[in-house]
């Protein structure tokens, strides 16, 4: 057993302790924060880090990330999980949901046994905590960069034999309710504790509602991927983007890296619906890192060429976008300096809030008997240090 101690500016919920201490305890392979608050005079036996000057933060959580570092989740290898994991743990990741693309049924399973083979490997990068699965039922209108081969309805058959083969390992899935089997799809998912989320979908605001009622209760990446107000014969018909901020109890996530919402639309977003309700997410491709060039949307084997410019992947005709290089500081940093949001809540967005979404009840939030998942930073979310369950997993030299 050790103990250890972390001392900065603490970002909790409510507020910034100056000149705090984040105490925590680490016996075999788990570690717990024990103590959070202003600093101890005694060190005691304490394995100290000074971060004095630096934000200490709960570890960052990212629920939709495809890839980064030259990696994607779907290329179906241990280095590419452990890869992309390590990327994104230099920009202040501590936890991750691999996601996945619309597939044949074959590469999905692989990506499956691909994990479990990553979970239990030697991991310097972000804790790899389960899976999220975007598709294959989504609409055709609104496939975005979703290979159109690919997608399916909703059978009972075959998302069962999904979510038999997937277990426990699937902690998201992202669908398109209004399709044929959609809704029962989320009362199933409901019942086995799997987030169910609205993306790739065409749906209005009744078929919204009953969404909802079926156990759907998040917007996958807000604005992308989604209906907006429709007229038809006159009359003007409310899409998804109008019902999530008039279905109050809808969750949503959003790309804030400047580009897929401007900066009106973050500080709208937010205003509307609240810290609380609202996940900052990279929903990153392999180029992540990259900062211009060619890269892959998708798997090597079955992916699309597109061109990293002006800080997003775009399709070869730089008419839509074609994928996020984004990485959690940027988020973070264009919350606080376009969207003028506090640090505590901007923090919070990609702590907490996404930690309750899909049920890490232990991460998110720096209290006694949370998770040592911290993630450091200066003043413009420079990462100085990010610690995934105690252990330093990227350390600015």
């Amino acid at each position: 057993m050790s103990k250890h101690k972390i001392k900065g500016n603490v970002v909790t919920p409510m507020r910034v302790i100056r000149d705090g201490e984040v105490c925590y305890q680490t016996d075999g392979s788990f570690s717990r924060i024990t103590y959070v608050g202003t600093q101890k005079m005694d060190d005691g036996d304490y394995i100290v880090y000074d971060c004095s000057g630096s934000f200490v933060a709960p570890g960052f959580i990212d629920i939709h990330v495809h890839g980064g570092g030259g990696h994607d989740f779907m290329d179906g290898t241990v280095d590419a999980f452990l890869g992309a994991a390590r990327l994104h743990a230099m920009h202040g990741t501590a936890t991750l949901l691999p996601t996945t693309l619309s597939c044949p049924d074959e590469e999905l399973f692989e990506v499956f046994a691909v994990f479990d083979k990553a979970k239990n490997a030697e991991n310097d990068g972000a804790y790899l905590a389960g899976l999220h699965l975007e598709g294959p039922y989504f609409s055709a209108e609104q496939k975005g960069a979703q290979d159109e081969s690919y997608l399916k309805l909703a059978t009972t058959e075959h998302y069962n034999r999904i979510i038999q083969s997937g277990g426990d390992r699937i902690l998201r899935w992202t669908a398109a309710p209004e399709l044929e089997g959609g809704m029962e799809l989320g009362s199933e998912l409901k019942k086995r504790g799997i987030l169910a989320s609205i993306g790739h979908s065409d749906a209005l605001y009744e078929q919204a509602i009953e969404a909802y009622e079926n156990g759907y209760t998040l917007l996958t990446h807000f604005y992308s991927g989604m209906s907006g107000l429709v007229r038809r014969d006159g009359l003007r018909y409310p899409g998804l983007i109008e019902s999530g901020y008039m279905l109050e109890d809808f969750d949503v996530e959003i790309i804030a890296d400047g580009c897929h919402l401007p900066a009106s639309l973050l500080k709208h977003v937010y205003r509307m619906k609240g810290a609380g309700r609202v996940a900052l997410v990279t929903d990153a491709m392999r180029g992540a890192g990259q900062t211009e060039g060619e890269t892959i949307l998708g798997s090597l084997r079955n992916g699309v060429t597109v061109y990293i410019e002006d800080g997003v992947a775009k399709l070869s005709d730089r008419k839509a976008f074609g994928g996020s290089i984004a990485t959690a500081d940027r988020l973070v940093r264009n919350m606080i300096n376009l969207a003028s949001v506090d640090i505590c809540d901007a923090v919070r967005m990609i702590t907490m809030t996404p930690a309750r979404m899909v049920g890490l009840k232990t991460k998110g939030v720096l209290a006694a008997g949370f998770d040592a998942d911290f993630t450091v930073f200066g003043d413009n979310v420079e990462i100085d240090m990010t610690v995934s369950n105690g252990r330093i997993i990227y350390k600015r030299k």
